[in-house]
């Protein structure tokens, strides 16, 4: 109902982009052929949990689309990503042995181990980009020392149930990273 609203005093196209994204979420999983069981989770992550939710943020907020909630939108995609990685790499081994072939299955433990860490790190170099037009953007920064511990525990191998703290770990990332540049990026300092 809330989208509908936002929808009515925005635009109506909105509907169509809220509809595009519970189509996307429910064939992730869903259907006779589940995307995210095919190699496409991240992609999917990456587009609707990214660009579609910021970016579509943004455009609610100002009535227009915006360089900004773009930039805004690709290392929030990519942190939603990491999630995801580390995730399918806690499960790489049963996923392989059930026939889901996600991203890691597909890549290998090694080359997931090295996605992931570009999926975690590189919206801070990101961050770090956007501040040269806001440049309390940088505010992000601050989330940079809870990156530490899930690095550590994905390039020293962590495996299995291992790396169940190391998603909760990488959550703490997101929403901290969110909650600093989101305020960074407001300040017209």
């Amino acid at each position: 109902c809330a989208g509908l609203a936002l929808a009515a005093v925005t635009s109506w196209w909105l509907v169509l982009g809220g509809a595009l994204c519970v189509l996307a979420a429910w064939f992730y999983t869903g259907g006779s052929r589940p995307y995210g069981y095919r190699g496409f989770g991240e992609v999917s992550v990456f587009v609707f949990f990214g660009v579609a939710a910021v970016a579509g943020t943004a455009y609610v907020q100002m009535g227009r689309l915006s360089w900004l909630g773009l930039a805004a939108s690709i290392p929030a995609g990519l942190l939603s990503c990491a999630l995801l990685m580390v995730n399918n790499l806690r499960d790489i081994r049963s996923d392989g042995e059930s026939g889901k072939r996600t991203l890691a299955v597909r890549i290998g433990d090694a080359r997931s181990r090295s996605v992931y860490l570009l999926f975690l790190l590189v919206p801070f170099a990101l961050g770090a980009l956007t501040a040269f037009v806001r440049p309390f953007a940088l505010l992000m920064l601050l989330a940079l020392p809870l990156a530490l511990a899930p690095v550590r525990a994905v390039r020293g191998g962590a495996s299995g149930p291992a790396l169940i703290t190391t998603l909760g770990q990488t959550g703490r990332v997101q929403l901290a990273f969110g909650l600093a540049f989101t305020i960074g990026l407001a300040i017209h300092g």
